[in-house]
């Protein structure tokens, strides 16, 4: 049986077994596209950011990522990180994107210097 035969099973038994308790799984799927999901870009990163090149863990944050292998290291990774992130979710998205992931170019930028030109690369 191939992953996505898999995955269409289980979700056939679940449809089944929400039945049985009185949920419509195709109403509620068609409900959920009705409300956008927001990811907050932090879920990617742990609030490291790339307002400094030097940012990294400091035992704040909720640091769910942590600093595993594979983590972004820059803010190219980052945004292929989103992108995936954003493909397996249903319905309508939105980003919740903080001043920390701007595009800075290496270079430092105070709070109140911040751009438009500095998020360009997250809305093309």
């Amino acid at each position: 049986m191939t992953k996505s035969e898999n995955i269409s099973k289980s979700f056939e038994m679940a449809r089944e077994q929400y039945a049985e308790i009185g949920v419509n799984v195709d109403h509620a799927m068609d409900k959920l596209d009705l409300f956008p999901i927001s990811l907050h870009c932090w879920q990617a990163d742990d609030v490291g950011g790339f307002e400094t090149s030097d940012s990294k863990l400091s035992g704040g944050g909720i640091q769910a990522t942590g600093n595993y292998p594979g983590k972004a290291t820059n803010i190219e990774e980052h945004r292929m990180d989103i992108e995936k992130s954003m493909s397996l979710l249903p319905g309508k998205q939105r980003l919740n994107l903080h001043a920390i992931y701007g595009d800075f170019q290496g270079k430092y930028v105070d709070r109140d210097q911040i751009e438009i030109e500095h998020f360009q690369c997250w809305i093309d």
